[in-house]
This record gives C-alpha cells, structure tokens and sequence, in this order.
C-alpha cells in the first residue's frame, strides 16, 4: 500500500521528469547580407549570435534583434523580437512572442517570427515602421502571438 509520502515523491519526480524534459529550438534566417543576429536571456547573457539554440526547459523573457546599426545591448535603436517559449503550466499561460518598437526601440529591418513543430503558421510580420502588428506602446497587448502547444520551436527571420 502505498504511503501519503511515497505518493507525494513519486508526483514530485513526475513533475520535474516533465519539466526536464521540455524543449525549445529558435532559429534565424538573416536575409539582410549583413550584420550578426543576437538572442539574450533575460538576464542579459547573450544565447546565440546566428546559430540555433536549443533551451531545455522555458525560455523566460528573451529578446532577439540584428545588429545591423548601432542596437545597444537590449537591442535599442533596432527592431525587437521578444519572447517566452514556455509549455503551459495551466489554460492560456504557454508561449508568447511579440514584435516591439516601443521606444528606445526602433524600426531598422524589416522583421518576423514564426512557430514551429505546434502553432505551425502563428506569426508576425514587421515591415516598416508604422507596422501594425508590432508594439508602438506598452498597450498594444493585442500583437502578442500566443501558442499553447508543449515543446513549441521559433523561427526569427530578419530582411525578409
């Protein structure tokens, strides 16, 4: 018979098998001829300068962008793709990816995003500064592009 805490240990190790098991894959396409595309944590810790990466586990917060000008570190003065690739905890609460030109950002290529592999066609497209499909404000909630499949992957393609 089994005991409150075998119970308790075994949902436990459940969990953490599920968590440990989640993956997500960001991909780049740089069409612009030029410049180094950069994803960052949200710690500011620089996660890839072209390549894919694969994060086990949620990617919190990041933000991509290509360094074409003169972007500062947290991609000011350029166009922003930011993200959280996430499977659901609960309803509504899994992966979210917006374009964003709220100031210090601003428009510098045009830019785009895409799920893959759950979601496959949710998206955005920013190609000049008046976008509508980008943040201009903080409460542009609205070009937020949901996903709620586990294990969903990102394509950022800038100049396309």
């Amino acid at each position: 018979m089994f005991s409150l805490a075998t119970l308790l240990v075994a949902t436990a190790l459940s969990l953490a098998a599920q968590v440990m098991g989640e993956t997500h894959t960001i991909v780049f396409d740089n069409r612009c001829g030029r410049g180094t595309p950069t994803l960052r944590a949200q710690n500011g810790a620089v996660l890839s300068t072209g390549g894919a990466v694969t994060i086990n586990g949620p990617l919190i917060g990041a933000i991509a962008y290509v360094q074409v000008s003169n972007c500062g570190n947290n991609g000011e003065g350029c166009t922003l793709i930011e993200t959280t690739l996430r499977n659901p905890p609960s309803p509504g609460a899994g992966s979210s990816t917006d374009i964003s030109l709220i100031p210090p950002h601003a428009f510098s290529v045009t830019s785009g995003f895409g799920y893959f592999n759950g979601c496959d066609g949710a998206g955005a497209d920013c190609t000049n500064a008046n976008c509508p499909t980008a943040f201009h404000n903080p409460d542009d909630t609205f070009v937020q592009v949901a996903c709620q499949s586990n294990d969903v992957n990102l394509a950022i393609t800038f100049c396309d």
